[in-house]
């Protein structure tokens, strides 16, 4: 999923660790400390981390944007937006399928058969909405 949007590998992972500092941790953690979470090898300064995360955030209120405005165009309507909240859903499925499998510790045959299938609608479902023909 992350290949086909418009965000960067590095917008991703900044948007992701401002995310999670914030509403994972239950303290805040300053820019500096955030910066230093990320993977890559070199240290990433306060002001590169901050420059990358207002570029991720500009990147998704112009993806959200784009949404409304094909949807005000006539181009994107309701009932296409509808395939697209349907793979979300799938996707949280997944998601909930996975970590409840995780927290119980089994990995039993029919569990295995569960999330594969999942997974398999999922990425039936991000393929056809991916597609050139998804918004003829």
């Amino acid at each position: 999923m992350a290949k086909n949007s418009n965000l960067t590998k590095t917008q991703l992972e900044t948007l992701l660790i401002d995310f999670l500092a914030s509403n994972i941790a239950g303290k805040s953690l300053k820019n500096e400390e955030k910066a230093r979470l990320r993977l890559s090898k070199s240290e990433i300064s306060r002001g590169a981390f901050n420059r990358t995360l207002r570029q991720a955030r500009k990147n998704v209120i112009q993806s959200m944007y784009t949404i409304i405005l094909l949807g005000y165009l006539g181009i994107f309507s309701n009932t296409r937006l509808d395939s697209y909240l349907e793979a979300a859903n799938k996707l949280q499925h997944y998601i909930s399928a996975y970590r409840n499998i995780i927290s119980n510790d089994g990995w039993g045959e029919e569990q295995l058969r569960v999330i594969n299938m999942l997974r398999e609608e999922l990425e039936n479902s991000l393929e056809k909405l991916s597609g050139t023909n998804s918004l003829a």
